[in-house]
């Protein structure tokens, strides 16, 4: 039964109904009629018949399902809870249901016919407007979900992050080892192709060249056309799987800067993959970037080359990305930009008197950066042999690691605010004072030696002499085997930072100052799941570098990843990948980006999403205490 006051004043709370005059609200309330929905039943199937009146949830909740084809796994695209309606789009489209609507709790609603609606709709200008523009906005924004949210939906544009590279190679073409140079020029010429094959008598793949080879080897150092094609091939042959992605090998061919890729199914040469192949970024490819950085060689020619991370970051996105997918690509071409400055700087100041290893870590570490951040960079070198050679290194290093960090905020990377940089004398060390370093911040257990257990946890080698870099790493690992009270200390102060979720399951903002009614998603959000990760890291000796390799790896090997693994990598992608949007969009309006989010201006499928993974943090918080318990005060 409805009461007449009751609903009145329940519509005058909620769009469009409450812009409708009088007269019209009384109309609307004299037709309505209420249902009653139990938890999980299905009021609309998605191909099923359309709706015959448009729902208003006074009540309870729904979810909104789509599948890409009948009988595909269907997919959540939104929520709606109290005030909100469905029904609207099939009941005046008149066809089949486009999306399934379920149920989650106990809902009730009020419903209003077919009639009530197309009569509003006829008299009521500000009704129609609402709805049309919903019409489009719901439309644009339904796919969009899908795409967005969904790890099942695969769009056909999507070729860089769902294609097998088997669907892209060419055939490939191959001559023998024994063919001359202007034989195999000649094939090359006759079938228009940039690279050839070399294979042995039993056919399999020994070598490779490419026009690139035929310039810098043949033309360029005058060797004769009649020499065996073998003596300019490459011997290195990268190869990729059939069935890996096209995402895969474009890494793989930024990370050993080649142009060409053998593709292997069952462990016959299946074709070639090249890097025309994966420029599909509309002109922007993380390929042609890297190359030019590559054959830049002075730090203000990669001043422009810089700025153009952030468009890959955007087209990326319209990629539809996945969180992860967008920072292994940025990670890969921001080590380019920084090896390059060292290189830059070596080549002016001249060559190191000791051998060394610059690393990086934080984001940087974990190959998890998006835009540019803070610099967090250290250098170790080797233990110099004598106190001369200590006294020249001392120097050299001085002078190196101030001109890298400078160079670094030329190309956009700002300083770290707390001087974790290599330029501060304490973060540019010999090999033999970083294992004193962390032998003593480990058996010292207190909060600042803590804090830099875990910033310096996810250092990662990304020039030089990298056996250094394990070297510190083994120390860390054997300092920390069978340290409980260390465990327990770092425990406790992990779990000071708790996600942003109140006691009745209600987002924990800020409530004055610059950020209020926001929350910050890294600090809160990010960082307890991180954390987490990364003490079950040391406790089982992982020495992986990002948080998606780290619980690959922790599946198997611990209790806690092995029970929630799945769900940690969804919190994760679907947290990282609601910052890198935010960040986007402050940066395309000319503002800084920060991590602070208004939960308010989330869709409810966003709040609902957050909410659970924010609760799965909870959850594995508390799974650090359990194991903690006796331990933790």
């Amino acid at each position: 039964m409805i009461i007449y006051d009751e609903v009145l004043h329940f519509l005058k709370g909620i769009p469009p109904f409450q812009f409708l005059d009088e007269s019209s609200l009384e109309m609307v309330v004299a037709n309505l009629s209420m249902d009653f929905y139990p938890k999980n039943s299905i009021i609309l199937k998605q191909y099923g018949a359309p709706s015959d009146s448009l729902r208003i949830i006074k009540k309870g909740a729904v979810k909104v399902l789509m599948a890409t084809d009948l009988g595909a796994e269907e997919v959540v695209i939104d929520f709606k809870g109290e005030g909100d309606t469905f029904g609207f789009l099939s009941l005046i489209g008149k066809d089949k249901q486009r999306t399934t609507v379920m149920a989650i709790d106990d809902t009730l609603c009020y419903v209003l016919s077919k009639d009530g609606v197309f009569k509003l709709l006829e008299n009521s200008p500000t009704f129609n407007e609402f709805y049309m523009a919903y019409l489009s906005r719901y439309v644009d924004r339904t796919y969009q979900e899908m795409y967005n949210k969904s790890l099942t939906y695969v769009s056909a544009d999507r070729v860089l992050f769902s294609t097998p590279v088997g669907q892209v190679a060419v055939p490939p073409i191959t001559v023998p080892e024994s063919a001359t140079i202007q034989e195999a020029a000649q094939l090359m010429v006759r079938h228009k192709i940039s690279s050839v094959i070399l294979v042995n008598a039993n056919g399999t793949p020994i070598g490779i060249v490419t026009d690139r080879d035929f310039r810098e080897k043949v033309v360029a150092k005058g060797r004769s056309p009649l020499e065996p094609i073998k003596n300019i091939s490459s011997l290195s042959l990268i190869r990729v799987d059939d069935q890996e992605s096209c995402f895969e090998a474009m890494l793989k061919m930024i990370k050993f800067d080649i142009h060409h890729m053998l593709v292997i199914k069952d462990g016959a040469l299946q074709g070639i993959l090249t890097n025309h192949d994966l420029m599909l970024f509309q002109g922007t490819s993380p390929l042609s970037l890297v190359h030019d950085i590559i054959n830049q060689q002075t730090v203000e020619g990669l001043i422009p080359l810089s700025h153009k991370i952030n468009n890959i970051v955007g087209l990326l996105l319209k990629e539809e990305a996945k969180a992860s997918s967008i920072t292994k690509i940025i990670s890969e071409i921001n080590d380019r930009l920084l090896m390059k400055i060292i290189e830059i700087t070596e080549k002016k100041l001249g060559p190191p008197p000791l051998p060394y290893c610059w690393v990086v870590y934080g984001s940087e570490g974990r190959k998890e950066q998006t835009f540019k951040t803070d610099q967090d960079n250290a250098l170790i070198y080797n233990q110099p042999a004598t106190p001369e050679e200590e006294e020249e290194a001392k120097k050299y290093f001085a002078v190196f690691c101030s001109m890298v960090t400078k160079n670094l905020v030329q190309v956009g990377f700002p300083p770290c605010p707390a001087n974790y940089m290599a330029s501060n004398p304490e973060w540019c060390q010999p090999v033999g004072t970083w294992k004193k370093y962390f032998t003593r911040w480990i058996n010292e257990a207190v909060p600042e030696a803590l804090l830099k257990v875990l910033i310096f946890f996810d250092l990662r080698p990304v020039y030089g002499k990298f056996s250094l870099a394990d070297e510190i790493k083994n120390v860390l690992f054997s300092s920390m085997r069978g340290n409980q009270l260390f465990f327990s200390h770092m425990a406790g102060m992990i779990l000071q930072t708790t996600p942003p979720l109140g006691f009745f399951k209600t987002f924990v903002v800020e409530k004055s100052g610059e950020h209020k009614d926001k929350f910050d998603l890294k600090v809160k959000g990010l960082t307890p799941l991180l954390d987490a990760v990364r003490l079950f890291c040391m406790e089982k000796e992982i020495k992986e570098y990002s948080t998606l390799e780290r619980i690959t790896t922790l599946r198997n090997k611990h209790s806690v990843v092995k029970d929630y693994a799945e769900e940690i990598e969804h919190a994760f992608e679907f947290v990282l990948l609601l910052r890198i949007h935010h960040q986007y969009e402050q940066i395309k309006e000319g503002r800084v980006p920060d991590n602070f989010i208004n939960p308010d201006q989330l869709s409810n499928l966003e709040k609902k999403t957050i909410k659970e993974a924010f609760n799965l943090m909870s959850r594995i918080q508390g799974t650090i205490v359990e194991r903690y318990k006796t331990l933790i005060r």
